[in-house]
């Protein structure tokens, strides 16, 4: 995963996985989310799932969460570094959301 190399974007995927695991959730669980908050634009089968998942784990911005021996899905949590790259990424995008707003308001002036 290539997600903040040198500062750069995070991809859409990680950022709404992380969005999807801000209170407990396991795969499946994410997979509806991601539907849901994007009404279906964005849906992810569960090989690109499961390899966010392991690439945000070893990252240590997402985490197991729960007792996997009570025979329940394996659910996943955000960490305080996983919400802290959010909050940098929301930063990110509101630059680049207040530079579009700027010049297109420029444009459509003259």
């Amino acid at each position: 995963m290539r997600d903040n190399i040198k500062g750069g974007a995070l991809t859409e995927t990680t950022f709404l996985v992380l969005l999807a695991v801000y209170q407990p959730n396991h795969g499946y669980g994410i997979m509806r989310f991601i539907e849901t908050a994007t009404k279906g634009r964005v849906t992810l089968g569960a090989g690109t799932l499961y390899g966010a998942i392991n690439a945000l784990v070893k990252k240590q911005w997402i985490a197991p969460y729960g007792d996997e021996a009570d025979g329940k899905k394996k659910a996943y949590i955000i960490t305080n570094t996983g919400k802290q790259k959010v909050a940098e990424e929301l930063r990110r995008m509101d630059e680049v959301l207040r530079l579009a707003s700027t010049i297109i308001r420029e444009d459509e002036d003259q």
